[in-house]
Formats: structure tokens, sequence, C-alpha cells
């Protein structure tokens, strides 16, 4: 990307933060410092969080915080609701261009990486759904030996099958249907980049053991604040059996409900999870291009500190013309 001329002027495009890491790494702590510091406006990139209701599992910002700073991609559709990455990214795009119209600082923060792909890489327009299929998928799947869909996929979309985990059912069974009923697999279809911004990615990676330390903490912590209550809520007001409740912290709840777990195993299996998850988000974040790494928590001194200055340089020395995005 190079910058807007107009009339023989040169303006630099609109700098885009982008906040990565792990869950509990601190990105909340930091996207609030950045947006007081630098007139900033924060958009959510959790694929959970665009859910109303589902508050203390989501560890959403605080009544408190969203008050002190402008918060967008939250609460975007009900539990029983449809959101995709694709219908995230748009809405994201959508946000990100009118804040950076206001000439607020747009910060992007959150840990789901397909979302944040979806957004600065684009996805590749696929076919919708095809309910037949996913299910005859699914039975096969249920009766065949491990790693048959994965063999599948090897035969119709090799590339995609290269990528995606033999155990991710969810995502090898929409790339066969992808690659079955639609006119290209998803690894040969094209996609649209985002253009119009500056991209800054802030990593934040934390010392391993000070991390599980902290989701243990956090895994704990929503119990006792009530997500036991908050999960029967959702249960009684959209079914137990909502997509959206099978998501890390109300699965576990939603066990206890049933009498399937007691609440301390429930917690325990929490903690594992929440410890499991942040594995795979820096696993995925680690084949993000340009990532600026921090070594810590988002709200320790000398990484805000860096993160400040990291962003200062940024809009002190906007790129020449030619040269191109030097942060994408």
């Amino acid at each position: 990307m190079v910058p807007h001329t107009l009339f023989g002027t040169s303006t630099p495009l609109p700098l885009l933060v982008i906040l990565l890491g792990p869950t509990g790494s601190g990105k909340t702590a930091l996207s609030l410092l950045l947006a007081q510091r630098f007139g900033g406006e924060v958009l959510s990139c959790d694929s959970v969080a665009v859910y109303r209701g589902m508050e203390i599992g989501t560890a959403k910002p605080s009544a408190a915080e969203r008050s002190a700073v402008p918060h967008h991609l939250l609460d975007l559709v009900d539990p029983d609701g449809t959101m995709t990455a694709g219908h995230w990214a748009r809405a994201a795009r959508e946000a990100a261009e009118a804040v950076a119209a206001r000439g607020r600082l747009p910060i992007v923060s959150g840990g789901t990486g397909l979302y944040l792909r979806a957004l600065t890489e684009g996805l590749a327009p696929l076919p919708p759904r095809c309910p037949a299929l996913r299910a005859r998928l699914a039975a096969s799947a249920a009766s065949k030996p491990p790693g048959y869909l994965h063999r599948i996929l090897k035969r119709v979309d090799a590339p995609s099958a290269a990528r995606i985990h033999p155990n991710d059912t969810p995502k090898l069974s929409r790339a066969i249907e992808v690659a079955m009923v639609g006119p290209a697999p998803i690894s040969a279809a094209g996609r649209s980049p985002l253009e119009g911004f500056r991209l800054l990615r802030i990593g934040l990676n934390p010392p391993r053991p000070s991390l599980y330390q902290r989701l243990n903490e956090r895994a704990a912590h929503m119990f006792a604040s009530g997500l036991l209550e908050e999960t029967r809520t959702l249960q009684r007001r959209y079914g137990a059996d909502t997509p959206a409740l099978q998501s890390l912290g109300y699965r576990e709840a939603a066990a206890v409900l049933a009498g399937q777990l007691s609440e301390q195993a429930a917690i325990a299996a929490a903690q594992q999870g929440h410890r499991n998850y942040s594995k795979r988000q820096l696993t995925w974040f680690r084949r993000e291009p340009s990532v600026h790494w921090f070594q810590g928590f988002g709200h320790d001194p000398e990484i805000a500190a860096g993160a400040i200055a990291l962003v200062e340089s940024m809009q002190a020395t906007p790129p020449v013309p030619g040269t191109g995005d030097p942060a994408s």
C-alpha cells in the first residue's frame, strides 16, 4: 500500500494497530492504554464476544472500560444467531474505516486468529453450506477410522489438507464441502486483502508459567462470578444445544448443570481448556507477518512503554511514496 496522492501532495494512509496474543495476555489493558494515549477506539476481535448476553465467560471489557473508550464489534448477535469470519471481517472493515474517518486511531484487539486473517487478508468467496453433504460427512467420520476426513481432503484439496489438522473435523468438513460443491477448492480461491491502512502488529507473549497461572485464576474467577447462572439463563432463552454455548467455559458450565461434572472438575477442565487454547493461539499468531513481539503482559509498564513508542514511531514516519507498507 502507498500513500494517496491529491493535487500532487502525498497523504499517508491512516494507521491501524493490531494487538494479538493468547487469551489472558493483557490485550485489553494495552488496548485501553493505547486508545486513551492516542485518541483511539477498540475493535474487538473475539469470536465469542460477538454474542449478546455472554459476559462472564468471554471476559468482555467492563462497562467502565467501555465508557472510557469506545468499543466496537461486541454484542453483534444473539447466541442463536449466525456470525462467521466473513460477517465479522466486513463489519470490522466498516468500523475501522469509520474510526479513521473521524480522525481517531482504530485498534484491533483480540485472540481469534481466523477473524484477524479475514480482516487483513480477506476470505475467499465460498459457496453456501450444504447441510445434506455436511450430515453425510459427519456420519462417515463417526463410523470410519480416525483420519478418514483428512484422507478425503487430501484427494480433493491437498493444499488445504496440508494446513488443516487431521482432528479438526469442522474445518475438514467445510473444506471437503467447498471442494465438492464449489467452483474451486478453498486453496485455489482468491482473496481481497485489506486496503487503505498501514498496519502495525503488536504481539504479546508472556512467560508460559505466568500465563498459565493467570488463566487458571481467570477460569476459577468466572465460576465464582456466576458463570453457572449465566449459562443456565442462556440455555433457557436460546436452548442448551445452541452452538455458541459450546464455547470454552460455557460447555464446562453446561456439564455441571447437566450433572455430568462437579463444579471443581468443571473448573479444572476449563483451566486446561484455556491453557490448550493459548497454545493454539500462539501457534497461529506466529504465522502472522511483521509482528513486533513483546515477552510479557500488556499491563507491564515496560511493554506498555514499548508499544507506545512503536505507535509514535509509525505516526511520525509515514511511508515514502512507492515503498509500500512497512508494517504489513
